[in-house]
């Protein structure tokens, strides 16, 4: 809101700016080397890693280069969207007498202003301060409660994607929850059925108002049996109408634009990797993922354990619409993910994946600033250890 491109730019007068800014700061801004090594060989010296982020490379002129002059920084934000892609809210575990697992959460409303790309800021409606709230994650057959305070200056609810009564179905209607007012709570409880790639959003009108603002989040329920393991990340794509004009001026997934353009995502080649993958979008009808040297699996709605999907390298998503996508990366080196929407991309929707050999995984984590911990938390996200099918 206090940003002078909002008064200079138009929507698209935006897309040009931002590609200027882009040739001027892109070569500093991303720098990654190349090895082709097919994942069919593996080991050996011919294949060692490639594909490490540095100060310097890329020319104003590459297509990757296409980014903003500077960073967010997530602590100043409140949030990280690296971070975002694996942490899981497992809520507060505990048993009820029946032997049934129960998680407890609190969410609280709450007005912040964000930032969605470096200087521009958005003044946000939350869940726990962020954008997306908080990622649950639950088992098939789990009972949730989960309390909402509303902190905030408005009406808000919860609305969780799945099977659930009506009086916790958080919306307006008589019986079903209804509007929680400023400074009171209400407290929503349910089974987690079915499992698959859920969500949840804010259900007070208008509608279109909170869930731009960006009252919504992840809720994954784990089928009894678990899936394959994986590199597990959640990915929330989400817009931004910075000038309230009905149109989205920013767009990203975790809400920061360019993001995994200047950060990219490591991944090792060959590895399972698995995206939870949702629409946040509002004011566009659809939007879209679109994978480069890659071709995934997708399981629409992640209700099924086959996909719905197979060996495609984009797909699309209309407005609330969420999926499963599942991928091992060929060859080491730096490959784009972005909307295959040219706009979405030049607005933000746009990151790389740093596919990498394990003798250069150490070094493609630090040069992201990320830690052993996220490689643990990618990797052990499951609420169901697998084995073959069967819980452990």
């Amino acid at each position: 809101m206090n940003h002078p491109l909002l008064k200079l730019f138009s929507r698209r007068e935006l897309v040009r700016g931002l590609g200027a800014l882009a040739g001027a700061t892109g070569a500093a801004a991303l720098g990654l080397a190349q090895n082709n090594a097919p994942a069919e060989h593996s080991g050996g010296s011919g294949h060692a890693a490639a594909a490490t982020v540095a100060a310097k490379g890329m020319s104003a002129a590459d297509h990757g280069s296409n980014v903003v002059m500077g960073v967010v920084d997530p602590e100043t934000n409140g949030f990280d969207p690296m971070q975002m892609l694996v942490d899981w809210d497992y809520g507060k575990v505990s048993k009820l007498p029946g032997g049934q697992t129960l998680r407890e959460y609190e969410f609280v409303a709450s007005e912040k202003e964000i930032e969605i790309a470096p200087g521009i800021f958005f003044p946000a409606w939350t869940y726990n301060g962020r954008v997306p709230g908080p990622s649950i994650r639950c088992t098939e057959g789990d009972r949730l409660r989960v309390k909402l305070v509303n902190g905030s200056s408005h009406p808000h609810t919860i609305h969780f994607h799945g099977f659930h009564p009506a009086n916790m179905d958080g919306t307006p209607l008589p019986g079903n929850g209804g509007l929680v007012q400023p400074g009171d709570s209400y407290t929503y409880e349910f089974d987690a059925v079915p499992f698959g790639c859920h969500k949840y959003h804010c259900h007070a009108a208008s509608l279109k108002r909170h869930i731009h603002k960006g009252m919504y989040g992840a809720f994954v329920v784990d089928p009894k049996g678990g899936r394959p393991p994986a590199r597990e990340f959640m990915m929330v794509m989400n817009a931004f109408d910075t000038n309230f004009d009905g149109g989205n001026e920013v767009y990203a997934v975790n809400t920061v634009g360019f993001e995994f353009a200047h950060r990219p995502v490591p991944i090792r080649r060959g590895e399972l990797v698995r995206i939870y993958l949702m629409n946040l979008v509002e004011f566009d009808l659809l939007n879209s993922f679109h994978t480069h040297g890659i071709m995934f699996d997708y399981y629409d709605h992640g209700t099924t354990l086959e996909p719905t999907l197979r060996t495609v390298d984009t797909v699309a998503q209309m407005q609330g619409q969420r999926g499963i996508v599942e991928f091992r990366a060929p060859y080491t080196g730096p490959f784009m993910f972005h909307a295959h929407v040219s706009e979405f991309a030049e607005l933000g929707w746009m990151g790389h994946f740093n596919v990498v050999e394990e003798a250069g995984w150490a070094e493609a984590l630090s040069r992201v600033g990320l830690t052993a911990e996220w490689d643990k938390r990618g990797l052990d996200g499951a609420t169901v250890a697998w084995k073959g099918g069967e819980t452990a």
